[in-house]
């Protein structure tokens, strides 16, 4: 009798895995987390900014109800220059802001 050396073929142990559990055929794509939106749009300089070059008449209302009628001149992190006519110019801090629209 003549013996003649033979291969074993055998799954691989991989191939044993994906067989028994079917949800996992790929691995390789790994959900992501979403990324934090960032921390400023930049909305509210695109808008003063936009009001400042067309000298738009705004009004504004104080948190004590107060409305201040005027141009916006410049403006920074925390306030904003208003020039008014036959009044004094001035100078108002945004936390003391309720909102504002045009004219």
């Amino acid at each position: 009798m003549e013996s003649t050396n033979r291969k074993l073929i055998r799954p691989s142990l991989n191939e044993l895995k994906d067989q028994m559990n079917p949800r996992r055929t790929n691995t390789t794509a790994i959900p992501q987390k979403k990324s934090a939106p960032p921390d400023q749009t930049n909305a509210e300089n695109f808008y003063y900014m936009k009001q400042m070059q067309s000298k738009t008449p705004m009004v504004i209302v104080m948190k004590d109800g107060e409305t201040i009628e005027g141009i916006i001149e410049w403006y920074d992190k925390t306030c904003l220059k208003v020039n008014r006519e036959g009044a004094p110019n001035l100078l108002i801090f945004k936390p003391n802001i309720k909102y504002m629209h045009k004219a």
